[in-house]
């Protein structure tokens, strides 16, 4: 799931090499923290959230037939 989200953020910002994802367990859960330039917070967010609420359903679908519980959360530094 790593690569998939390192692969749509890097699509989405002017700054591909800002782009880094790292991987956390919580409470059972994988939470994949995706980290992007300042800049390019608003491109991956999309208009009313709509880019990320995409990413999180995607990552959660993959994650079930793989047999875990997953979710991306957004890291703003």
């Amino acid at each position: 799931m790593d690569e998939f989200v390192d692969f749509v953020a890097r699509g989405l910002v002017d700054d591909p090499e800002s782009v880094s994802v790292t991987t956390a367990e919580r409470g059972g859960m994988s939470v994949i923290e995706l980290r992007v330039a300042p800049a390019d917070v608003g491109k991956v967010i999309g208009r009313r959230g709509t880019t990320i609420q995409a990413i999180r359903s995607l990552v959660q679908v993959g994650g079930a037939k793989a047999g875990r519980r997953c979710t991306v959360d957004l890291v703003e530094d």
